[in-house]
């Protein structure tokens, strides 16, 4: 695979990043010049996770956005649907609980997680709006969802050199130090076929979620999203006791 549309072949995608994926850290450390560090640690705040809650992180490849959940004693499940990337991953950690699946189709039961998160993934998709309603289904009343994701940078100039960026110096470099070229060229044009900051957030609005802002990152080559799911825990809990009283109050008299 080496052009990129918003419509896309699970299973092409799919074998693409299997193949790059004994490399896909070090490369993608390379070809950010060292900023992805910078935005997981701003997913890994933004998300803001306590030991005790349950973090879904799709797309997590390899399983590297998904060590600071696990490094602070938070349950964390590193979903992706790259065979090849989870088997890196689950021999670098085999603590995390690594798991196969697609992000249309999440084998999770409804209000499972406290909180789910995508990074850099949302764009592979084939039908990412129906992943949105599924991170909504699996998310908890109440639950986060952050994503981030490449953008569009805002000011014109910025915008025009990491253009040239993506389309020439991108590849060029991705030739000499990756396993599987072809697939930055899909990258640089998948990116450039996304949505923009503003896009994105109403999808993820009209999809459900509520409460949806984002923070541009690097100039707005990367946007973090943030949103929560309607509803919150503690009120379905307050509901519950609350029946609970009725029916008591019901049998004693």
């Amino acid at each position: 695979m080496n052009r990129a549309s918003l419509e896309k072949r699970p299973d092409e995608v799919a074998a693409m990043f299997d193949d790059v994926a004994p490399k896909y850290d070090l490369v993608n450390d390379v070809l950010s010049m060292g900023q992805t560090r910078r935005w997981r640690r701003v997913v890994v705040d933004a998300v803001g996770a306590k030991p005790g809650q349950r973090v879904l992180d799709l797309a997590a490849g390899t399983g590297t956005s998904s060590e600071p959940y696990a490094d602070a004693g938070i349950e964390v499940v590193a979903c992706d649907f790259s065979l090849g990337m989870l088997e890196v991953g689950k021999r670098r950690r085999p603590d995390i609980d690594f798991v196969a699946g697609d992000a249309t189709n999440l084998p999770f039961a409804d209000n499972s997680f406290d909180a789910v998160t995508i990074s850099f993934g949302l764009r592979n998709v084939n039908e990412p709006r129906a992943a949105l309603r599924e991170m909504l289904r699996v998310a908890k009343p109440g639950a986060r969802l952050v994503i981030a994701e490449f953008s569009s940078p805002a000011l014109p100039v910025w915008r025009t050199i990491y253009t040239e960026y993506l389309m020439r110096a991108l590849p060029a470099i991705a030739s000499k130090i990756s396993s599987n070229p072809a697939s930055y060229v899909y990258l640089a044009e998948s990116i450039r076929a996304w949505p923009d900051q503003h896009g994105l957030a109403a999808w993820i609005r009209e999809e459900g979620w509520q409460n949806v802002a984002y923070r541009n990152l690097s100039g707005g080559i990367v946007a973090v999203h943030r949103a929560e799911k309607p509803g919150r825990a503690d009120a379905s809990n307050a509901d519950s006791q609350t029946a609970l009283r009725r029916r008591s109050s019901r049998t004693a008299g």
